[in-house]
C-alpha cells in the first residue's frame, strides 16, 4: 500500500525574506537550486555533460566543463528566478555546494588548468594497484580500516591520486615541483570560486576527505601513516574543514560575486541531512549509484559485514562530529540508462516504469547489476554484470523488472548488513518499525513507484519518499543558512514534521521473500571470477 501524509507548511524562519543558493554537483549532471527562508525551492537550473570512456571500465570527466556547468546553471537559475517576481540578486544571503565523491581531480597552482582529466569514483582503472596494496600491506584490504574507516577500493581518491602519480608525467613533475593540487570536485569548485589563481582557497570538508582513505576519522585530519604508505604528499592535500561554516566569497567574475559560500557537503552525506537523518536513522540515495548510510551520532561503528565507516556531517567547525555506517553500490539509475542508451530496451529512464509493468514478476530472470564489480558488501572487483535465468518465454518487460530489482537487491545487500552490524554492536539506538528498518529515500529515480514498491517488498520494511527529491541540494542548503544564522539547527530538524511524505509498505509475504533472496544470492554468486574473460 502506498499511503501519503499531507502536513502544513510552517515558518523555519521570521518574516524577513532571504534565499539559499545551493550547487549539486553529480556524475551526470549539475544544477542550481534557490531555496526560500522556508527551505522550499523556488527556482533551479540543470544540465548533464560529457562522460568519457577512453577504455573498458574507465570513466573520465573533463574538469573545465564541469565548471563551465556550475556557471551556466547559476546564471539560467538566477533568471528563472527573477521571471518569477524573486528578487534573489538582494536576498540570496549563501551558497552551499554538494558534489559527487571521490571524484579526482589534479591541477596546477599557478595557470589553473587541469593536468589531467578528473578519474570519476566509478572508475576501475586502479584494479591492481589496490591488489598490489593489498598484497603489500601487513593488514591487507583493511589496512586503513582502523583509522580511515575504508577497505582497499579502485572508487577511492587515494588510488586515483597514486595512478595519476604512476602514469602521468605532467601530474608527477607538478608534484615534482610543488605546483600540483589535488581536490575532490568541492575542492575544484570552491578554488575556483573564490578566485582560482588569484587567491582561491584551497579547502575541502569532512565529509568529502572521509572519502579518500586518507582521513583520519578519529581528528578528522589527513593521517600520516597513511599517507607515509601510500606515497602521497601531504603538499597537494587541502585544508579539511566541517560541513557549515563560512570559507570565503565568490569571486567577481561569477554570478553571485561576494556571496558567501557556507555549506559544502559530499553529496550522500548532503542527502543524510537534507533527509534530517540524526542517530539511528538511515537513508538511501538512488542516483547512478545507490549509497545506503545510517547515522550512528557519535560513535564509530566499525562493521564486521562489509560495510563502511565514515563520518555523517559536522554541522560547524566546533560541533560534534555525527559519524555513519555506509554501503555503497557502484551501478543504480545507471543501469536504466545503459537499458535506454546501450541496449535501446526503453526510449527513456522514465518508461522503464511501464515496461516492467507489462509483467507480473521478472519471470525467473535476475540482473547482477555488477558491470565494474560489486561494493559492499560483496567487495568483489572480479565480478561482472550478468542476466541470470534467461529462457525463450523471457521478454523486455521480464528484462526491466529484472533491472529494477537488481537495483533493489543490492540496496537490500545493504540493508541486511545494517541490521548484522546493528545487533552485533548492541547498537539500542538504531530506529525501526515494528521490527524493520524504516527507510528514508531520495534521489530521481525514486519517482519511480514502481521501484519503490520493489524496494518494501524486497527489504520487507517501509519505505519513506519525501515529496522533495532532491535532498543532496537541501542538505546543502541547510549547512549554508546554519552557518549564517538564518536558520538554528533545532528549526532544521524541527521542521521534518512539516514535509509531505509517501510512504510504500511491504506487500510480499515473509516466504516468497526469502525464497527470492535465495535465489538473488545464486545469481550473485555466477557473476564472481568474470573479470578475465577474453574479449579480442
Amino acid at each position: 500500500m502506498v499511503l501519503r501524509l499531507p502536513i502544513e507548511a510552517t515558518d523555519m524562519a521570521g518574516a524577513e525574506d532571504f534565499f539559499i543558493g545551493a550547487v549539486d554537483q553529480g556524475t551526470a549532471s549539475t544544477r542550481f537550486i534557490i531555496y526560500d527562508r522556508h527551505a522550499k525551492p523556488v527556482a533551479s537550473h540543470q544540465m548533464e555533460f560529457t562522460q568519457f570512456y577512453p577504455e573498458t571500465g574507465w570513466v573520465e570527466q573533463d574538469p573545465l566543463e564541469i565548471l563551465q556547468s556550475v556557471r551556466v546553471c547559476m546564471e539560467k537559475a538566477l533568471e528563472k528566478a527573477t521571471a518569477a517576481g524573486h528578487d534573489v540578486g538582494a536576498g540570496l544571503r549563501a551558497v552551499g555546494i554538494t558534489n559527487q565523491r571521490e571524484t579526482t581531480v589534479v591541477w596546477s597552482r599557478s595557470t589553473g588548468h587541469p593536468l589531467f582529466n578528473a578519474v570519476v569514483w566509478m572508475d576501475g582503472r586502479t584494479n591492481d594497484i589496490c591488489h598490489r596494496l593489498i598484497t603489500q600491506l601487513p593488514g591487507g584490504r583493511n589496512h586503513f580500516a582502523p583509522s580511515c574507516g575504508l577497505p582497499i577500493n579502485a572508487c577511492l581518491s587515494a588510488l586515483k591520486i597514486i595512478w595519476l602519480l604512476e602514469n602521468v608525467d605532467t601530474v608527477r613533475d607538478a608534484v615534482d615541483s610543488g605546483d600540483a593540487m589535488f581536490g575532490t570536485i568541492d575542492t575544484w569548485l570552491i578554488w575556483n570560486l573564490t578566485g582560482g589563481c588569484s587567491g582561491g582557497l584551497h579547502v575541502t570538508d569532512c565529509s568529502n576527505a572521509a572519502r579518500t582513505m586518507m582521513m583520519n576519522l578519529h581528528t578528522l585530519e589527513w593521517d600520516a601513516p597513511a599517507l607515509d604508505a601510500l606515497g602521497i604528499p601531504i603538499s597537494i592535500l587541502p585544508k579539511i574543514i566541517s560541513n557549515s561554516e563560512t570559507v570565503g566569497v565568490i569571486a567577481d567574475d561569477w554570478p553571485l560575486a561576494n556571496t558567501p559560500i557556507s555549506g559544502c557537503l559530499a553529496d550522500q552525506h548532503a542527502a543524510m541531512l537534507g533527509q534530517l537523518c540524526q542517530n539511528g536513522e538511515a537513508k538511501c540515495t538512488y542516483g547512478t549509484g545507490a549509497s545506503i548510510l545510517l547515522n550512528t551520532g557519535e560513535q564509530i561503528v566499525k562493521s564486521t559485514h562489509g560495510l563502511l565507516t565514515t563520518v555523517a556531517y559536522k554541522l560547524g567547525p566546533e560541533a560534534a562530529t555525527d559519524y555513519a555506517l555506509e554501503g555503497s553500490i557502484g551501478i543504480a539509475g545507471a543501469a536504466v540508462q545503459w537499458l535506454r542508451d546501450a541496449l535501446g530496451v526503453i526510449r527513456t529512464a522514465a518508461e522503464v516504469e511501464a515496461i516492467a509493468e507489462l509483467v507480473e514478476n521478472s519471470g525467473g530472470v535476475y540482473f547482477v547489476p555488477a558491470f565494474n564489480g560489486l561494493l559492499a558488501p560483496w567487495w568483489r572487483d572480479d565480478a561482472r554484470g550478468a542476466f541470470v535465468g534467461i529462457t525463450r518465454f523471457t521478454n523486455r518487460g521480464h528484462i526491466a523488472r529484472a533491472v529494477l530489482e537488481g537495483i533493489c537487491f543490492r540496496v537490500n545487500d545493504v540493508l541486511t548488513s545494517m541490521h548484522k552490524d546493528a545487533e552485533d554492536y548492541g547498537y539500542s539506538e538504531f530506529k525501526t518499525k515494528d521490527g524493520k528498518l524504516l527507510l528514508r529515500v531520495d534521489g530521481s529515480a525514486t519517482l519511480n513507484n514502481l521501484l519503490m514498491q520493489i524496494q518494501a517488498d524486497l527489504s520487507g520494511s517501509p519505505v519513506v519518499r519525501s515529496a522533495d527529491i532532491e535532498t543532496s541540494a537541501l542538505g546543502a542548503a541547510y549547512a549554508a543558512g546554519l552557518a549564517i544564522g538564518v536558520w538554528t539547527k533545532e528549526q532544521i530538524f524541527a521542521s521534518r514534521r512539516e514535509k509531505k511524505v509517501t510512504i510504500f509498505s511491504p506487500k510480499l509475504s515473509e516466504e516468497n521473500r526469502e525464497k527470492r533472496n535465495e535465489s538473488w544470492h545464486k545469481a550473485v554468486s555466477r557473476t564472481f571470477d568474470l573479470a578475465d574473460l577474453y574479449s579480442e
